[in-house]
């Protein structure tokens, strides 16, 4: 690859330093691809509104994949792209299979986190850190019971999350839902992330590069984490981060240093 056109970013893990910074090195690098024309692309578990306001006040920022995939948003025209969502009933049989174990869990829908109050109230044992526990607090809105609500409201969910105080809790989880058409996968500790099947990084990324008449060959993504895998499958250039996890560092075509040593930008400097 020469210069890439389209440039798409994990955030959690990749371009964010471990206290959830967007550093002045990666800022620089990326201010610099999009002066050359290249498109910027945050690719995440979160949803839009979720997104740190470094990311947010990027004046290159027009597209972001959002919900590990479930959606694309195009920024500048407020209109979605691409869809993949869960319907409703779905959802709530997913989720009745998760009040078996022991776990919390939430989605997002129509762009949102809604959670059950009683489920809420155990954020702080069930999230690995206080700024973790800050985010999840800062975008889910909880409501008396989560799957009465969500029948009532009818629509389809971007993603569920489930919420782990064990390594083998999350082990079995990954490995073991026993429900057909879905993508499973993590990016922090403890955490399962259930999509639909197409609705992962890697489809996502395809779609928006179909859109922009873009060719696979010309596109590039950053990631450390499994929900990541598909993105670095999917581009013409995969970058691993130093920190991601096996299975990542092997699918990508370059490991680079880590989110805490600018890696980004280091790759970034290099193909500009």
């Amino acid at each position: 690859m020469n210069r890439p056109a389209i440039i798409a970013l994990d955030l959690d893990g990749t371009l964010l330093t471990t206290d959830k910074r967007l550093s002045e090195r990666n800022a620089a690098a990326l201010r610099a691809a999009a002066d050359r024309g290249i498109f910027i692309v945050p690719a995440t578990g979160r949803i839009f509104r979720g997104l740190p306001k470094a990311i947010l006040d990027l004046p290159c920022l027009k597209y972001a994949i959002l919900s590990n995939g479930a959606s694309v948003y195009d920024v500048c025209n407020d209109a979605v792209l691409y869809r993949a969502e869960i319907p409703v009933e779905r959802a709530v049989a997913i989720m009745s299979w998760l009040d078996g174990q022991p776990v919390i869990y939430d989605c997002y829908m129509d762009g949102r986190g809604w959670i059950s109050e009683s489920m809420w109230a155990q954020i702080d044992r069930y999230a690995p850190n206080p700024i973790v526990v800050d985010y999840m607090r800062s975008i889910r809105t909880p409501v008396p019971e989560l799957k009465a609500f969500l029948r009532e409201q009818g629509r389809a969910i971007q993603k569920i999350q489930a919420f782990c105080t064990d390594d083998a809790t999350q082990a079995y989880l990954l490995r073991n839902l026993p429900f057909d058409g879905l993508a499973v996968s993590s990016s922090v500790p403890r955490n399962v992330e259930i999509n639909r099947e197409d609705a992962n990084k890697g489809a996502a990324l395809l779609a928006l590069a179909g859109h922009l008449h873009i060719p696979r060959e010309q596109v590039m993504a950053f990631g450390d984490g499994l929900n990541d895998l598909s993105m670095i499958r999917s581009a013409g250039v995969g970058v691993a981060m130093g920190n991601a996890v096996e299975e990542i560092r092997r699918a990508a075509d370059i490991v680079t240093t880590g989110n805490d040593e600018d890696g980004v930008a280091a790759i970034i400097e290099a193909f500009l």
